[in-house]
């Protein structure tokens, strides 16, 4: 697979790619290429938008960079492990964070659930939605993971695949190894992977026991120190990575 150029600006653009063809880009682009990274008609940029790959841009425009014309595709398509990243919301700059690492670390699909010590609320997930984008520019990522809307926990255990394997990260487990356990359930991963971890309050006795009621499922313990809920989902998801997912070839879901 062609490397990742890190150089050059990168764009994500919500419109249909093909060779020679010009998108029109919105004002905060237009902004953003014109004012902020100082390009102006001729320069070079990278863009993507999830479907088509990357592609090599040219910006035209007259005083306003506000048009693109592609020029030739850079990479090829990819497609994420089939990995949900389910949790409960944070407040403010945690939860973006959160979403950022998410993204950085494969995720194809995030879930808010509702949990009785949520800390947060309400959840903004056109603010997700801009991060996931944000990350995905950043980190030379070329598929766009989805942002569900939020779910009380019962409601999403009611609606979710049961033939997915729901990993769910319990600070009450006994602690063993975790890549171990992970390991021993690759076939049970094949439709899959539900990643689970809940508040800084943790769960409550009654969505624990609601939780193990679950079929398909693996409790797991993210060794013997308690995190906070975004050091978790580092540390979870580069577990499931290593173990299920592409950091060694897997292509769990495929």
């Amino acid at each position: 697979m062609p490397q990742a150029d890190f150089r050059s600006p990168r764009l994500f653009v919500d419109a249909p790619f093909a060779a020679d063809a010009t998108i029109s880009l919105d004002r905060n682009q237009s902004n953003y290429l014109g004012n902020v990274l100082r390009l102006g008609s001729g320069a070079s940029v990278l863009v993507f938008n999830g479907k088509d790959g990357e592609w090599q841009a040219a910006i035209s425009g007259g005083k306003r960079a506000d048009r693109l014309t592609l020029l030739a595709q850079t990479r090829p398509q990819d497609r994420l492990p089939d990995v949900t990243y389910v949790f409960a919301p944070l407040k403010h700059a945690r939860l973006d964070y959160m979403v950022q690492k998410a993204i950085e670390m494969g995720s194809a699909a995030l879930q808010p659930v509702m949990t009785r010590f949520t800390q947060a609320s309400r959840v903004n997930t056109e603010r997700m939605r801009a991060n996931v984008v944000e990350a995905a520019e950043q980190c030379g990522i070329l598929s766009v993971a989805t942002v569900a809307e939020p779910l009380n926990l019962p409601k999403y255990l009611d609606q979710r695949d049961a033939k997915r394997l729901l990993i769910f990260c319990d600070e009450a487990a006994e602690v063993a190894d975790p890549v171990a356990a992970l390991t021993g359930a690759r076939t049970a991963a094949s439709a899959g992977i539900d990643v689970l971890i809940g508040p800084e309050g943790g769960f409550a006795e009654e969505e624990r026991a609601l939780l193990l009621k679950q079929a398909n499922i693996l409790r797991l313990a993210l060794g013997p120190r308690i995190m906070r809920a975004d050091t978790a989902a580092v540390a979870a998801l580069a577990l499931v990575q290593t173990a299920l997912g592409d950091w060694n070839g897997n292509q769990v879901g495929k």
